[in-house]
């Protein structure tokens, strides 16, 4: 390997997230985003044979950074970068937010 990789033999790191199954001994695939400040972003757990897609992750981090510079705007399902169209959250979004990212300008 040219890049270091982690293990948790002891299962003391799932069992923190709350993906290690005691049961079997094995840990849930779960994929975490933390702040540098220690703040769960994100957080997604798949069942041990689900693949993870990494353009979705990586979608998921760019607007977890975007919502840190502006707390108040949401980002939807089809966001992928800065400029795309986002929602101001509140009661009144709920049931519209097809309305709401169609709207003309």
């Amino acid at each position: 390997m040219k890049f270091p990789m982690g293990a948790d033999p002891t299962g003391n790191v799932g069992r923190m997230f709350g993906v290690y199954d005691d049961a079997s001994g094995l840990t849930l695939r779960g994929t975490f985003v933390v702040s540098p400040k220690g703040q769960l972003f994100n957080s997604e757990v798949n069942f041990y044979n689900m693949g993870r897609n990494i353009d979705e992750l990586m979608r998921k981090f760019k607007a977890n950074l975007y919502l840190g510079k502006k707390p108040t705007e949401g980002c939807p399902s089809k966001w992928k970068d800065e400029g795309d169209a986002t929602l101001q959250p509140g009661p009144e979004m709920v049931g519209r937010v097809h309305e709401a990212l169609n709207k003309p300008k």
